[in-house]
């Protein structure tokens, strides 16, 4: 692995406000971190330096891998293809079951990294023949710069680009995004601010927000809520949860219920019961949710597309792995029914 000195490679950040006595605030995301010199946000990627912010957090992935892009979860875009995927250190969340914590709970300038700036990720993608490219495993809101510029060349040379992100991001940042992103996987980790603060750090409304931006702006979405043992997995919570996606539009969006596993600051929680998962699953049909997948159970087979209009099978998949594919030009191959996705 080609290492670097992250010092090497700042950049003058986005979204920032000068501030009396060099102070300055970061209009990144809704912490909206007011930092002074020398000093390092929450997510450890932005730092005031003689009254001006600097992203850490360019051109310095710490991961880098080939994955299906059924494991972002992504079930309408592009199914059975692969995508180039990748992260930095940092994260502006502090969630209590982060599966990533020694990356995201960490700084740029902490780990080692690929040398890999925006123009050589598209050399990579292009090389290998893989479609898109995928900002996740930590936040891609903390290497803003870094997405942006990646996406923006990306766009120019017909690569798709995802982030799979927490969607505790502003509106204006993310809006000036949008023209460059395909498709996003939003984790909406529960449906109570009380419960928001505790698990995350951060708090739920703008999250909210950003599910209607994105489907605003055109860019494809699904959700996936990780059912949390003692936390999310009140029946009442993911009720109302379903409720306001329906009410507000997005009931055509895939709705991930993923197993949750004991990790970082939860290692005594139990497994979410199966029986949980499949309550949720028939909540959220009930609410009027139309494709509802249920992840981490692969033997359940709830992670098959089914058509709402004629119910036939529309995509088997085993895990990761697709095995058959009943969807033609976005149309169920039996019915001719729309299906909504980005298949092409």
């Amino acid at each position: 692995m080609e290492t670097f000195l992250a010092s090497n490679l700042i950049r003058p950040a986005l979204y920032q406000q000068p501030l009396e006595n060099g102070a300055v605030k970061c209009l990144l995301c809704p912490h909206q971190c007011v930092l002074y010199e020398e000093k390092t946000g929450l997510c450890h990627t932005r730092q005031n330096r003689n009254g001006v912010l600097y992203t850490l957090a360019y051109g310095n992935p710490c991961s880098l891998n080939v994955d299906p892009i059924e494991k972002k979860p992504l079930f309408h875009f592009l199914p059975g293809s692969k995508i180039l995927s990748l992260a930095t250190a940092g994260c502006n969340f502090k969630c209590l079951n982060c599966q990533n914590w020694e990356i995201s709970q960490s700084s740029p300038q902490k780990l080692r990294a690929y040398d890999l700036p925006p123009e050589a990720v598209m050399e990579l993608a292009g090389e290998n023949n893989i479609p898109s490219i995928a900002f996740t495993y930590t936040e891609p809101t903390v290497f803003y710069e870094y997405v942006f510029d990646t996406a923006k060349l990306a766009h120019e040379k017909n690569i798709k680009t995802v982030i799979v992100s927490n969607g505790y991001i502003n509106e204006k940042p993310l809006q000036d995004l949008c023209p460059f992103l395909n498709a996003a996987n939003i984790d909406l980790k529960c449906f109570d601010t009380h419960l928001y603060r505790k698990l995350t750090g951060g708090s739920l409304e703008p999250v909210l927000k950003t599910l209607k931006t994105l489907k605003e702006q055109g860019v494809w979405l699904e959700i996936t809520n990780l059912i949390v043992p003692t936390y999310s997995d009140s029946a009442e919570m993911i009720t109302s949860m379903c409720k306001w996606l329906v009410d507000n539009g997005f009931e055509d969006t895939p709705l991930h219920f993923s197993r949750f596993f004991p990790a970082h600051q939860l290692p005594n929680l139990p497994p979410t019961p199966i029986k949980t998962l499949l309550a949720a699953r028939e909540i959220a049909q009930t609410a009027g949710m139309k494709y509802v997948y249920v992840g981490n159970v692969p033997t359940l087979g709830y992670e098959n597309t089914v058509c709402p209009s004629c119910q036939k099978l529309l995509i088997e998949r085993t895990g990761f792995t697709v095995n058959k594919n009943f969807i033609n030009e976005g149309k169920c191959m039996f019915c001719h029914a729309p299906i909504p996705g980005v298949w092409q």
